[in-house]
């Protein structure tokens, strides 16, 4: 009986430590494990991250609850400007969400090569040349830290613009390493699938680690 009590009391303290970060956060799952590198060094692979819907506690100069790095440069998210976000590539739920920085707001048939940051748009010349350029739709521009150019660019970019519909929460705060548990428990054969890391380096996050 003190055994079945253990446990009882023991899954009733995570249920109830999970109900009061959903309660906060507004997101479920309300913590991903960082499963690639290229949000280094401010979120490193292995991070568990707590992540927050994105209209809660929105920052200055905000588009739909997130404030892009080009929007406010002295709003600092992860020791750089701007929020960082998770999102849905391509609004696709059964892909892995993908976590990286709000770059830019653009509007639906914008030209933004002009406001493009050179050093991230690759070898294009012109808005011809970006395959989301003009924009499809309004949305963010998004980049890892760690990589050289924004996700919607490239001949297989990771995502269009990213619709506000696809963005999951803006990340608030990371406990370094903590998230290895998590991602250790997959690749010893968990029943959940395992997310792979995107070709093109993107960080991805493991939407179903929830502390």
């Amino acid at each position: 009986m003190v055994y079945v009590t253990d446990i009882v009391s023991s899954a009733g303290s995570v249920l109830l430590v999970g109900a009061l970060l959903f309660a906060i956060s507004g997101v479920w799952p309300p913590l991903v494990a960082i499963e690639s590198p290229s949000m280094d060094p401010h979120i490193k692979e292995g991070d568990l991250v707590f992540v927050m819907e994105e209209k809660r506690f929105s920052g200055p100069g905000d588009h739909h609850g997130v404030v892009t790095a080009a929007s406010d440069d002295s709003y600092r998210k992860f020791q750089r400007p701007g929020d960082v976000i998770v999102y849905q590539p391509d609004g696709n739920g059964r892909q892995t969400p993908i976590i990286h920085r709000a770059m830019l707001w653009v509007e639906e048939d914008e030209n933004w090569y002009d406001r493009a940051n050179e050093n991230y748009i690759g070898s294009a010349d012109s808005c011809e040349e970006l395959t989301s350029c003009p924009a499809d739709h309004t949305g963010f521009i998004t980049k890892g830290d760690n990589n050289g150019r924004y996700d919607q660019v490239g001949s297989s970019p990771i995502s269009e613009p990213v619709k506000p519909g696809w963005v999951v929460g803006t990340a608030e705060l990371r406990v370094p390493l903590l998230g290895q548990v998590r991602l250790q428990w997959n690749q010893a054969g968990a029943t959940e699938p395992v997310a792979t890391t995107n070709e093109t380096g993107s960080t991805a996050v493991n939407a179903t680690a929830a502390g």
